[in-house]
Parts: structure tokens; sequence; C-alpha cells
């Protein structure tokens, strides 16, 4: 009862500051997406050019799908035929195939299916979904269900599934969808999801008896980042009548109502959720995701407006003011990694190792932000 009154504190609070803080304009944010978007498709022409950090690898993986989900993300509200025919470069440099074939079962090598299955939707050629198809077909053909061991692979994949559940008008995608995240939550490492917290441990290592340094749970920001933003695109792409909707829909509300009193005063969210004193500081990947959540979520109207708006903009604002440099850069952007002290130092200036994933996440949280209704 205590942490529901600070909660409705907190958020009474937010509210009553929301004249504090200027709403995003439409020309502002799409300026915004423009500017970091053509950032990196000018400094990655060749979307089939391998990527090279500690090693090389193909450039269909998971950082630079989640890149394309944003950019078919922009490309859905400003429909500028660049980014259609990037994405399609993309497929194309690929053969639409996934990293490690069709047996993979990995969530990160399937993330890419995602942007294939959208560019199928706008041109239906049976080449651009052949493999993806035939990967989920694989695992669920398996019945093996214990895949997800970490919780960035929810959003990897479940919007697959989704997809193809959409695309064949065949529940038994949705089913099987269904039985990985609920291993994922309830039986992997002992369950992920902690409902009394409403946050999510990234996988087993971080499962208490772990603590965080100030003795807390450990919750990366930019893992239940992706947890959101695989609750947020399930949810918009099954239909209504679609199996499980309560159950994603339940995870959601929770999710947001724990992740608002976690909010800096900047607008941000730390890379540790709830100790900031490990790395603690603006962090813009698991911000971005977090924003891409709540907009969302007032855009369909299931979360109140004049509780969450505020959130929204203070969050936007801070990415806008202390993130996005005038190159269309994106500064404090945590590298790669799985938990607090990865891919430090986090800094205005400094470089992830790779910097598509975080853009992708930026322009998922415009798109919404853009639809927003003033």
């Amino acid at each position: 009862m205590k942490k529901l009154i600070l909660t409705t504190f907190i958020l009474s609070l937010l509210t009553c500051s929301v004249f504090a803080q200027k709403i995003p304009s439409k020309k502002g944010v799409m300026k915004a997406m423009k500017s970091t978007n053509a950032y990196f498709m000018n400094k990655w022409p060749d979307a089939g050019k391998s990527i090279f950090t500690n090693k090389e690898r193909p450039s269909n993986i998971w950082t630079r799908a989640v890149y394309y989900e944003g950019l078919m993300a922009l490309y859905q509200i400003n429909p500028d035929k660049e980014f259609y025919d990037y994405a399609v470069q993309w497929g194309e440099k690929h053969k639409w195939g996934l990293r490690n074939g069709i047996q993979t079962r990995n969530g990160d090598d399937q993330a890419c299916g995602q942007t294939y299955i959208d560019l199928y939707n706008i041109d239906p050629k049976p080449e651009r979904i052949k493999d993806i198809k035939a990967s989920m077909d694989l695992m669920i053909k398996s019945g093996k269900v214990n895949d997800w061991t970490w919780i960035d692979a929810l959003q990897m994949a479940m919007p697959v599934f989704a997809k193809l559940g959409v695309l064949t008008k065949d529940d038994t995608y949705y089913e099987y969808m269904y039985k990985m995240y609920m291993h994922t939550k309830n039986i992997e490492g002992g369950g992920l999801y902690n409902a009394k917290d409403g946050l999510w441990w990234r996988d087993k290592d971080f499962v208490p008896p772990y603590k965080e340094p100030n003795g807390k749970d450990c919750y990366w920001s930019r893992g239940n980042g992706w947890v959101v933003a695989a609750l947020v695109r399930v949810l918009e792409i099954m239909p209504e009548n679609a199996p499980h909707r309560d159950e994603y829909l339940k995870t959601y509300y929770e999710m947001i109502k724990a992740l608002v009193p976690l909010q800096r005063e900047d607008g941000f969210w730390n890379v540790s959720l709830v100790d900031p004193t490990h790395f603690g500081g603006k962090e813009t990947s698991g911000t971005a995701l977090f924003v891409y959540g709540i907009a969302w979520g007032v855009n369909k109207g299931i979360l109140d407006k004049k509780v969450y708006l505020p959130i929204i903009t203070k969050a936007w604002n801070g990415m806008k003011k202390d993130a996005i440099q005038k190159t269309g850069f994106i500064g404090y952007m945590q590298g790669t990694g799985k938990e607090p002290k990865d891919g430090q130092p986090v800094s205005y200036t400094s470089m992830p190792d790779f910097e598509d994933y975080g853009l992708g996440c930026f322009l998922l949280a415009g798109t919404e932000v853009y639809k927003l209704k003033k």
C-alpha cells in the first residue's frame, strides 16, 4: 500500500510539472529522427557491409536488425523511398537469409526477420520470408521452448512469431510464442520476471542472491527496455482476438508502473534501474525504449495521457537536448553487454561498439512521440 501511495504521489507531481516542459512538436521530432538516421545512412552506404569491432560480423545480426525496426517505423509515418530502398538493399545483400542459417534457434539471428516480413507485406516476393518462416517453423516442430534464456531475446524473436501469425492466419505461431515467453518469465533460472517489482532480471546470472553494490536487485535498463518493446510490438501486431493478449497487456502495465518512479530528473533512466550509484548517469538506449513503450500506450488510449505525457516529454526533451549532437551522432549510448558495467564509459562523446541498435531504439521512440496528439 505504501508503494502504491508513493507511486501515485510521484505521478501526480509529474503531471503537475507538464507545463514546465515544452511538449515536443511534430516538426522537431521528425527533424531529430531524420538527422540521426541520415548520420547513420551516410556512414553505412553499403547495407551489406560487414561490421568490424573485436571481430568481423555480418550486418544481418541483431544490432542492425533493431536499427531496421526503427527505420521501418519511421518509413510508416514518412514513406521516403530512400528508407525503403535501404532496407531492401539490406535484405538483398544477405539474400534474405539469417546468420547461421534456418537451423538457428538464436533470437539474435532471427531478429532480421521482422524487417524481412515488413518488406514482404509491402511487396510480397516469396524469397523475402522463405528463410525466416522456415527457421520459426523448425522451432515449432522441435517442441523445445527453453531457447530464450536472456530477456533480450523476447524483443528479437517474439515479434517474428506474431508477424507470421498475422501473415498465415495461424494461431500456432501465437501459441508457441506464448509457451517460450512463459518459460522465460516463470521457469528459466526460477523465472526471470519479478512480479513484486514489475521488472526483469537479464538472465539467470542476475537472479538473487545476486545483488547490486547498494544491496538491491540488478535490473538492467536496456534489458527491461527490450521486454517493454517486445510487449508493445506483439500487442501492436496481433489482432485483438489473438490468444494470450491479456497476459502481455498485464505485464506491460506492471512494467510501466514500476518504471515511472525510477526516471531521473533529467528525463533519462540509469543503466542500473534501482542502483543509481552503479555506473549512474544518462543512458539513451534504455530511455528510448521506455519512451517508445509509454508513448505507444498513450497513443493507444490505454495509458492516461494526463499522467504519462509529462514523463514522455521530459524523457524526449532530455534525449534531444543532452544526447543528440549536431552531426546526428547519439551520445550517452551504452555499448553491447548485459549489465551496468558493460559498454562503459557512457558519456556524451563515447562511441559504442555498435551505433546501429541505439539509433533503432531512438527511431522507435520518435515515431510514437510523433504520433502523440497534443
